[in-house]
C-alpha cells in the first residue's frame, strides 16, 4: 500500500518567510534502487514535474553540481514557463538525502529516503518557495507520485 501526505506550513515569525510544502510516499523498492534513479541526472524529467531536459555538469549529483534544466515552455495564467534555469546541488548524503535549488523557480527542495523494509522505502520531499511564485501546493505530492511510477518502470514491476 502507498500513502501520501501533503502538509502546508508557514512560520508566523516573519511575514517574508517562505511556505514549506511537503509530502511523503512509500515506494515499493529498495532505498538503493530509489537512489540509483535519483542519482542519474538524466532521470530527473521522469519524476520532477515540469522538467523536460537536463544537462548536468561534470560533478553530477555532488555538492556544488550545476545542472541546466529546461522546463515545459507553456506559461499558465498565473505563472511563467516552469523550471527552466539551473539546478544547484546543495547537499548529498548518498542513499539518504539530497538537497537542491531550482534557480528559475526559486525552489529549495530536499528529498529524504528511509528504508522501512528491504523492498520498501519511505520518501519525504520538502519544498520551500516564495509565496507568490506560482508553485503548486501539490508539487511535492505530484513529484513523489511520478517517482513512484519511475521506480516501478525501472524495476519492471
Amino acid at each position: 500500500s502507498s500513502t501520501s501526505r501533503c502538509v502546508f506550513e508557514t512560520s508566523s515569525a516573519s511575514v517574508s518567510r517562505v511556505p514549506q510544502l511537503s509530502a511523503s510516499r512509500e515506494l515499493p523498492v529498495s532505498r538503493d534502487h530509489v537512489w540509483a534513479l535519483i542519482a542519474d541526472p538524466g532521470r530527473l524529467p521522469d519524476w520532477w514535474p515540469g522538467i523536460v531536459a537536463v544537462t548536468p555538469d561534470r560533478l553530477g549529483l555532488a555538492p556544488g553540481g550545476r545542472w541546466q534544466v529546461r522546463g515545459v515552455e507553456r506559461p499558465t495564467l498565473r505563472r511563467h514557463a516552469t523550471s527552466s534555469g539551473t539546478l544547484l546541488v546543495r547537499e548529498v548524503v548518498p542513499a539518504e538525502r539530497v538537497a537542491w535549488t531550482l534557480t528559475g523557480d526559486r525552489i529549495d527542495a530536499e528529498l529524504r529516503l528511509a528504508e522501512k523494509e528491504a523492498d520498501l522505502t519511505v520518501a519525504v520531499l520538502a519544498i520551500d518557495a516564495p509565496w507568490f511564485s506560482g508553485v503548486s501546493r501539490a508539487l511535492p505530492r505530484r513529484a513523489l507520485a511520478r517517482l513512484y511510477a519511475a521506480c516501478l518502470n525501472a524495476s519492471g514491476t
